[in-house]
């Protein structure tokens, strides 16, 4: 699996986004704080209030999905902060890779959406402990070019399996995402209880896929690229997908709302065991990150969501209803949560998924 950069800096335009993508993954500031990070959180706009206070960012490094974050960490690579998405957070949490949180020292925290703040062994242990920050959340949904593609034909997730579009189907180069689709598309919106049965369902379709997969993208910068240049037409994709394109003046539009619907994530922040830095400008840092004047930011440059409730609210509501985020458009019962699976589960779909890349 890799996931390079889920916020890749596309507003600076494809050739320099992609040129980000191909350097070397550490941004050199102040050595008092150490982030790693996806590609692209570097950018100063996720956290003005922190460069308020301080001048200049903290030290970022990057990683590519978030399996290699965690080998790397595991082996003795040190940092302050890292950005976990929720299926991770009890696996670096079990591994005894964090610390908690103190709480008392980050404006907002009771600010997290509830839906959020509520997630099964995601922000809090029942020993009452914090562990995660929640800070960004999106959906993975069924994007398209209306110039090529007729949105009636294109109503069910199973179009990505039709032969219609053959050598036109772009997915990520992502096991969560791809298994995601695969679960939605037999029907079923919660992978954490997927039988072998149903794997094995879900499996078979992602081979279906795999006849008309053009691309399975490792960042956004090539599908946004591919779509661009009409290689493909239909792409399983993140929000920054189809706002890039509309920002660059080509047409895309996102659809959560198929028959079968869309797949949810929420990525945040955690503080490592260890972390060797300022832990004061650890919790700045984690403040700056929840402070509810980024929202507008984040939703209409990216297309994404933040969890803080209040900063949610503050976003104009046509904005909103633009990117997705309309009341309308978030159905509980027919989003598929990525939430943490069972490990064994989880390394049967790693296994199965480079089969299926391989054509096996």
């Amino acid at each position: 699996m890799r996931m390079f950069g889920r916020h890749l800096l596309g507003m600076l335009g494809l050739a320099a986004a992609l040129s980000m993508t191909t350097a070397v993954g550490a941004f050199a500031a102040d050595n008092d704080l150490m982030v790693f990070d996806w590609a692209g959180y570097d950018t100063q706009d996720y956290y003005p209030s922190y460069m308020a206070k301080h001048k200049e960012p903290p030290t970022f490094t990057f990683f590519g999905d978030e399996d290699e974050a965690f080998e790397k960490i595991r082996s003795g690579f040190k940092a302050d902060l890292g950005h976990p998405c929720a299926q991770s957070v009890k696996k670096w949490r079990d591994a005894g890779l964090l610390q908690p949180l103190d709480t008392s020292k980050i404006p907002g925290w009771k600010d997290i959406s509830p839906g959020i703040a509520g997630m099964k062994d995601l922000m809090t242990t029942a020993d009452g402990k914090a562990w995660f920050l929640p800070r960004d959340w999106g959906n993975t949904a069924l994007t398209y070019n209306p110039d090529k593609v007729d949105a009636k034909d294109i109503q069910s997730l199973k179009a990505f399996a039709d032969p219609k579009f053959q050598g036109h189907v772009s997915i990520g180069d992502n096991v969560d995402d791809a298994y995601a689709l695969a679960a939605l598309a037999i029907g079923l919106h919660d992978w954490t209880q997927m039988t072998d049965d149903q794997f094995e369902q879900a499996s078979d379709f992602l081979r279906q896929v795999h006849k008309n997969v053009v691309l399975y993208w490792s960042d956004p910068t090539a599908l946004i690229q591919a779509m661009s240049g009409g290689e493909v037409t239909l792409a399983w994709a993140w929000n920054d997908t189809a706002t890039q394109l509309q920002k660059a003046g080509t047409r895309a539009q996102r659809n959560v709302n198929t028959d079968e619907g869309a797949t949810t994530w929420v990525c945040g922040y955690v503080r490592f065991k260890d972390a060797p830095g300022s832990e004061d400008k650890a919790y700045d840092f984690l403040s700056a990150m929840n402070d509810p004047d980024n929202a507008t930011y984040m939703v209409k440059e990216w297309g994404y969501g933040v969890s803080n409730a209040k900063g949610m609210a503050s976003v104009d509501s046509k904005l909103l209803k633009d990117k997705g985020y309309a009341p309308e458009d978030q159905k509980p019962e027919k989003m598929l949560f990525q939430s943490p699976l069972p490990n064994e589960l989880k390394q049967k779909m790693i296994a199965e998924f480079e089969k299926i890349k391989a054509g096996y």
